[in-house]
C-alpha cells in the first residue's frame, strides 16, 4: 500500500524513513571519520562527498515532510500514556528540526570552502547560499554543524531506544509497522 493509514505506514513513508535513517548514519560516521582520521590531502574529496550526501538528505527530508503532511500519521497505541505521546512527538519534531538546522549549517560550510561545494550525489546543483562569508563566520557554521550533528546522533539513539522499548518491552506494533513485516 502506497499511502499511510491511521494504523500503518505506507511503503513510500517506510522507504523514505529507512533511506533517510541510513543516510544519517552514514553522514554521522563519515563526518566523524573525515574530520578525525582522514589525512589532510584527502579531506577535500571527503568534504565534497559528505556535502553531496547532505544535500540529498535535506531534499529527502523535504519530500518526507510533504508526504507526512499529505497522509495520515498512524495513531500511537491506545494504551500510550500522555508522557509517551509528548515524548514521541518531541523526538520526531527534534529529529526534523535537527536535520534541517544541521543541514543548513553544513550547506553554508560547504558553500564557503575555497571551491564552493554546490552539487549533490546526482550532480544536481544546489544554490550557493553563503558566498563571501568571512573565515571566522564560516568557522562558526562549521563548528555549529558538528555540534548539531552530535546532538542529532543522540536524538537518533533516543528514537531507536523508544522504538525498541515499544517492540521488546511493550510488545506492540509501533516498530513493526515501520518495517515491511507489519
Amino acid at each position: 500500500m502506497l499511502h499511510n493509514t491511521k494504523s500503518t505506514w505506507g511503503w513510500l513513508a517506510k522507504t523514505l524513513h529507512w533511506v533517510g535513517a541510513l543516510m544519517i548514519i552514514i553522514l554521522l560516521a563519515h563526518g566523524w571519520w573525515m574530520t578525525h582520521m582522514t589525512p589532510r590531502p584527502e579531506r577535500l574529496a571527503n568534504y565534497v562527498w559528505h556535502s553531496a550526501l547532505g544535500f540529498d538528505l535535506l531534499a529527502l527530508t523535504v519530500l518526507r515532510l510533504l508526504w507526512r503532511w499529505l497522509n495520515p500519521v498512524p495513531d500511537l497505541p491506545s494504551d500510550s500514556k500522555p508522557w509517551e505521546r509528548v515524548s514521541a512527538h518531541g523526538v520526531h519534531v527534534g529529529l526534523y528540526v535537527l536535520i534541517f538546522v544541521a543541514s543548513l549549517a553544513g550547506w553554508v560550510t560547504a558553500n564557503t570552502t575555497r571551491t564552493p561545494i554546490t552539487r549533490d550525489l546526482f550532480g544536481l546543483a544546489f544554490p550557493n547560499i553563503a558566498s563571501g562569508v568571512d573565515r571566522s563566520v564560516r568557522n562558526i557554521f562549521e563548528e555549529s554543524h558538528m555540534m548539531l550533528a552530535y546532538v542529532l546522533g543522540v536524538v537518533v539513539l533516543v528514537h531507536v531506544a523508544g522504538a525498541l522499548r515499544h517492540h521488546l518491552l511493550k510488545h506492540n506494533d509501533v516498530l513493526r509497522r515501520m518495517t515491511w513485516e507489519g
